[in-house]
């Protein structure tokens, strides 16, 4: 039997392939046709069949609640990392090096401010005031430190050291608080801080900073012999190494000096204790180095 007229040939639509486009975002556009299939069966508690890709409403909300609180976790995750100074972090490095930069990008009273408030920074919870009466040229660390705190100080090397002498608001005390910027990376700055907390260096009398005495001041009798009370502290989320020293104004000999965590203790009798000279070494270190730390944050926001 002689064939019939052949069916015409359509050319297959290409919308209809597996490759056809999607539309911008990976979303099936008018571009290609959804297509949905048959959803298997599988049963219930009850063997009835139901199935299985269908969710009840509440399977669907736990799911949602799922998501979020999976989101959030991450979100966290990477909040927390930035929070804690993660070492490895992109940001935490343009950090530091910002920090380890600010000796020769800020301007000296940023650093030393002229007059510094100390609130409740005094025995009992007493205000103080500091009033700047002499800075020192930065200057490398030779000659900077007794020999002892020079060698101890050395595996963090010395970029610059910057130093300011204060006076309280009666001109009786003298403190010289110093800004020690290293060559260290984290893990040698943290290095370092290990070794201060766990020998208790910052407790050593052969370990006090020397302070800066400027002629023609209340500070100009300010030598070794007057070291009173001092702090040193080791930062690890910056190469910096902060220190204060104090003593007496009218140039008195100290034969007891006491570290400033002990003279701020209750009951100490010492002398640099009752005179409040472990406060003026403290209070005054702890508000320096939070100027300090302001700066990092300004020099690191502002758009490079």
């Amino acid at each position: 039997m002689p064939p019939g007229p052949s069916a015409p040939t359509v050319a297959p639509d290409p919308s209809l392939s597996w490759s056809a486009p999607l539309t911008p975002g990976g979303v099936p556009g008018h571009t290609r046709p959804v297509v949905s299939f048959g959803q298997p069966e599988g049963y219930d508690a009850d063997a009835r069949p139901r199935p299985l890709g269908r969710r009840g409403a509440s399977q669907t909300a736990a799911a949602a609640v799922c998501l979020v609180l999976g989101l959030g976790l991450v979100s966290g995750a990477v909040t927390g990392s930035w929070l804690v100074g993660d070492p490895g972090e992109k940001g935490t490095r343009s950090t530091y090096t910002a920090a380890g930069s600010l000796w020769h990008s800020v301007p000296v009273d940023q650093l030393f401010p002229p007059t510094v408030q100390g609130r409740g920074a005094g025995p009992g919870g007493a205000d103080r005031a500091w009033t700047r009466i002499a800075v020192a040229p930065d200057s490398g660390c030779k000659d900077a430190f007794d020999p002892l705190l020079h060698k101890v100080l050395a595996p963090v090397g010395c970029a610059r050291l910057l130093r300011a002498t204060y006076t309280d608001a009666t001109e009786s005390h003298v403190t010289t608080v110093g800004l020690l910027f290293t060559t260290a990376d984290a893990p040698g700055m943290t290095s370092l801080a290990n070794r201060f907390r766990k020998e208790r260096l910052d407790r050593r009398t052969d370990l006090m900073p020397l302070p800066y005495a400027a002629k023609g001041t209340p500070a100009a009798d300010f030598g070794a012999g007057q070291r009173a009370s001092w702090t040193v502290s080791v930062l690890t989320d910056a190469p910096v190494v902060v220190y204060a020293v104090s003593g007496w104004a009218d140039g008195r000999s100290v034969d007891d000096p006491q570290p400033a965590e002990d003279a701020l203790a209750s009951g100490a009798t010492s002398a640099p204790a009752q005179a409040g000279l472990g406060h003026e070494a403290q209070g005054l270190a702890d508000r320096i180095e939070r100027d300090l730390r302001k700066n990092v944050r300004s020099a690191t926001e502002q758009p490079s």
